[in-house]
């Protein structure tokens, strides 16, 4: 059978993302499980090796077309020359993630690659007239979603999985963008992401609530009331399994989440806060929603670290993990709902109308 191929973005080539990936593929087992493709730079990455002292080869291909098995492979993205310069937020560096970003979403749309992993890139600094997008979340939507599909954040490691309702939002609008609607919109991605994705049949999924102690009946706010439990409401009727809307502080403190298959937050740091406090070194950022199986390590460029060599890859190797096993998921699912068997009974309205 032949392996899964893994598009892996080389991210802000100022931060640690050709660290993570090199070290992750140290360990030559991962090429059992995968032919990956990094998008970025033979130059950059062979700098970065260097100063690094990383014990890792990779050969350079002209097009994922031409991956070798067995091999790191990097596709070149750029012709031009990259200053590197460590924990810097350079024009240059952005430019060169997102020539990698381009390329890579370009070679999964013509089926050169099977799933995306991101490296982290800085927000900042990518932003330019081809990308004014918060991250990667909305950048890959815009690029590959389909009328009707709407990507949805899920922050996850073993122990929980974690969306979002609003992302990459001001505070000050979190709460107009909290409608009835939308719960029940992000309710439905997040119960068939859990149950395509991840293979659990009948998610059990908390919500939370979006103001202090659930509102306190009216005191602190009536969201809950008028918005979110109808939404809970409306999907129960749909068969999705809601239970809340619990207060944040204590659903974490007192680790309620670990009786669910999923929680779905009103807005980021609602969720990715205390998520990132328990899930620091393996937690995976995963891109529901869409054809393409997106993931990335859940922290970001740290140019404080940037060129030191102690950077942790577990959230990357974890990235890759989870990458692998949604495709797999998603296989399964998809073949065991084709072709279904034909009705096993005559409609008579039917039979006399064909006479």
């Amino acid at each position: 059978m032949e392996k899964i191929k893994v598009g892996i973005t080389h991210g802000d080539p100022n931060g640690i993302g050709y660290e993570v990936i090199f070290k992750t593929f140290e360990d030559p087992t991962m090429l059992e499980l995968c032919t990956p493709v990094i998008y970025g730079s033979p130059k950059v990455a062979s700098y970065h090796r260097k100063a690094l002292d990383q014990q890792v080869n990779f050969v350079t291909v002209n097009s994922a077309a031409n991956v070798q098995a067995e091999h790191l492979n990097l596709v070149p993205c750029t012709a031009d020359e990259v200053k590197i310069d460590f924990g810097q937020a350079t024009s240059e560096a952005g430019a060169a993630a997102l020539a990698a970003l381009e390329r890579a979403v370009a070679d999964w749309k013509a089926g050169l690659i099977d799933v995306l992993v991101t490296a982290p890139i800085n927000k900042h600094s990518i932003q330019s007239e081809q990308f004014h997008f918060p991250g990667h979340t909305e950048f890959i939507q815009a690029r590959v979603g389909t009328e009707g599909q709407e990507a949805l954040m899920i922050l996850m490691n073993e122990r929980m999985r974690v969306a979002l309702v609003t992302t990459h939002l001001p505070l000050k609008d979190v709460a107009k963008a909290i409608t009835k609607e939308t719960v029940l919109k992000k309710l439905r991605r997040f119960h068939h992401s859990l149950q395509r994705d991840f293979s659990i049949y009948n998610p059990r999924i908390a919500v939370l609530a979006l103001n202090p102690h659930a509102g306190d009946e009216g005191l602190l706010g009536d969201e809950e009331q008028t918005v979110i439990k109808p939404a809970m409401e409306q999907a129960a009727d749909e068969g999705i399994i809601t239970y809340g809307p619990y207060p944040a502080d204590g659903f974490f403190g007192s680790r309620i989440y670990e009786s669910f298959d999923g929680v779905l937050a009103m807005y980021h740091d609602q969720g990715l806060a205390p998520f990132k406090l328990l899930a620091m070194e393996d937690g995976v950022n995963y891109t529901a929603g869409l054809n393409l199986v997106r993931t990335s390590p859940d922290h970001g460029t740290a140019f404080d670290i940037a060129g030191k060599g102690v950077a942790n890859e577990n959230s990357f190797r974890q990235a890759i993990y989870t990458a692998l096993d949604i495709f797999r998921n998603r296989v399964v699912w998809d073949e065991a709902r084709q072709d279904p068997l034909p009705k096993l009974y005559v409609d008579k309205r039917d039979k006399a109308e064909r006479g």
